[in-house]
């Protein structure tokens, strides 16, 4: 397991823990609550495709590849909507930006290795 898969691998999982403490974070209204639990259940899945990553289990990259894109596309909404909080719509802006980092880590080590 090359360092660039591991530290994608890393990244995808401190997201995947900051969305498991999401519904202790809302305020209720931003996000609301049942997307807030949601958001959860994803980080929960996410971060057990993590391990299972971690561990070698490489059918387990596209599945949290395509969660963890799930969950930053569903915190798009939190930009565009009039109302939110800055430091929300910053926290976004930051989860997008981590999310392509780690899964571009992530699948750039998988492409190389394909290569060879």
């Amino acid at each position: 397991m090359s360092r660039s898969f591991r530290a994608g691998l890393l990244v995808l999982g401190l997201l995947s823990v900051l969305d498991l403490l999401l519904p202790l974070l809302t305020d209720g209204e931003h996000p609301p609550v049942a997307i807030a639990l949601a958001t959860a259940a994803v980080g929960l899945a996410s971060l057990v495709l993590v391990l299972s990553a971690w561990r070698g289990a490489r059918r387990a990259v596209l599945p949290l590849i395509i969660l963890r894109s799930l969950s930053a596309l569903s915190a798009v909404p939190a930009i565009v909507e009039p109302g939110v909080p800055a430091p929300v719509v910053l926290m976004v802006g930051a989860g997008l930006l981590l999310t392509a980092g780690g899964i571009t880590l992530v699948l750039a080590t998988r492409i190389r290795a394909g290569a060879r």
